[in-house]
């Protein structure tokens, strides 16, 4: 081997992200969720881009934790993301994780494996058709 060869298995390339707030938004607003102990994780198809890569967002707010309590939580998430979620996410699809307090104490082994459970559940629940959510009758 040379010098500069590593032996290491070959890393896996971070996600696709989504960057607007209208992504997020149409991620909650037409899209499947599920509540999961460490986050919620909300799905919506892209019709635009239907064999695209995956894309994920990651939103923490003030409420969960402090400054340096939010950023570990997406350092936490974006790693579980990149070693396990993103292969298992099928192509053409948005993913938002809302994180909630848990996820900054949970050891990682439980994060990684909600996330693939989550996955797998809002993927299978998001390739049914959807139901126009309406109010029930007025008596």
């Amino acid at each position: 081997m040379t010098k500069g060869a590593k032996s290491e298995p070959q890393a896996h390339a971070a996600p696709e992200r989504l960057r607007r707030r209208s992504e997020f938004l149409r991620a909650a607003a037409s899209g499947v969720s599920r509540q999961l102990p460490a986050f919620k994780l909300q799905m919506a198809q892209r019709d635009e881009d239907p064999a695209g890569a995956p894309r994920f967002g990651i939103t923490v707010t003030k409420k969960v934790a402090g400054a340096v309590g939010r950023n570990r939580i997406r350092r936490r998430l974006r790693e579980a993301l990149r070693l396990c979620g993103a292969a298992a996410a099928p192509p053409g699809s948005d993913y938002v994780l809302i994180a909630r307090r848990a996820s900054l104490t949970a050891p990682f082994s439980d994060l990684a494996t909600q996330l693939a459970e989550g996955l797998a559940r809002v993927s299978r629940s998001g390739a049914l058709p959807q139901k126009p959510r309406s109010r029930p009758p007025a008596p």
